[in-house]
């Protein structure tokens, strides 16, 4: 059976969803009461339609509150920072900011979140669960933003660009690190040394200088590294690897570093230069014997 929609050509279907028992005929979502499939249809008539973009609401109170995006208007103001919003409930969100209140918490690991959405996607690293598939390639992702910057690997999109030099990023953080080349900006600092770095990453790698750890570990050998790139280049003794080729002589090499010194055969670059006599070499262990001549008793 199927019952008409109020004198409207949306119709309503009974269902054995008996939580949400309203099912809208035209998309499908279905609602706990009648009421909210009724201001549901709105969307779909038009009746509450924006004049400027064309997107519909389902009442006047989110057509008004969504005109704020064309007019500009935000009314609620935050008391400690000044920063303002268009909508009540962002400022609620935004309040937590200042107050540190997490009110969502994880029953699983007792996690704490300021947003709800924020609990249901660090949920999903518990469940595993990974709704959002690239229709490309067949990645999977536990939040939506994972899957949209994503999808910048296959589009080559870039919207985020440094106003000094240019450069393109395709993800706001890269934008965000790359400003510290014009700023100098360093603002992890090492504890111990007061050596400060760009990246948080590099400040961890730099740590293990004063602690001695060593997390990456070969499986052959068991030699043990600080970097993973250290680790990486060690496997090739066991594999034999040399993916770094000259393309003069074809001479192969394990290391990009022994390419470089390497090229200087070809270019005859000597970067390596006595300040007493000024002969230059190729390699600074040259250097180190030469400067013997210099200081023989």
């Amino acid at each position: 059976m199927k019952t008409e929609a109020d004198g409207n050509d949306i119709t309503e279907y009974p269902h054995d969803d008996k939580s949400r028992p309203y099912l809208c005929a035209v998309c499908d979502k279905r609602y706990k009461t009648k009421y909210k499939l009724v201001e549901h249809r709105n969307i779909h008539t038009g009746k509450y339609k924006c004049t400027e973009c064309g997107t519909c609401f389902p009442s006047s109170v989110n057509l008004a509150v969504h005109s704020r995006i064309h007019t500009g208007e935000k009314p609620f103001i935050c008391r400690v920072c000044s920063k303002r919003f268009t909508m009540a409930g962002n400022l609620v969100k935004h309040s937590r900011i200042h107050s540190g209140e997490k009110p969502f918490k994880c029953h699983v690991c007792d996690k704490a979140f300021r947003q709800a959405v924020q609990l249901i996607n660090h949920s999903r690293v518990h469940t595993g669960d990974k709704p959002y598939k690239c229709h490309v390639c067949g990645k999977a992702f536990s939040v939506s933003t994972n899957l949209d910057r994503h999808m910048r690997v296959h589009t080559g999109d870039k919207p985020y660009k440094c106003h000094v030099c240019g450069k393109e990023f395709s993800l706001s953080t890269d934008l965000k690190k790359h400003m510290r080349v014009h700023t100098g900006e360093k603002p992890f600092k090492c504890r111990v040394c007061s050596k400060r770095f760009t990246e948080s990453g590099n400040l961890v790698k730099h740590s293990r200088i004063h602690s001695g750890e060593k997390p990456f570990k070969c499986h052959m050998c068991d030699k043990a590294f600080s970097h993973s790139g250290s680790l990486n280049t060690h496997m090739r003794l066991h594999t034999g690897d040399k993916p770094y080729k000259c393309h003069v002589c074809d001479k192969a090499f394990s290391q990009s570093g022994s390419l470089n010194t390497h090229m200087r055969l070809h270019t005859g670059d000597k970067p390596y230069k006595c300040h007493v006599c000024d002969k230059a070499f190729i390699l600074s262990g040259h250097l180190n014997k030469h400067m013997r001549v210099h200081t023989r008793d």
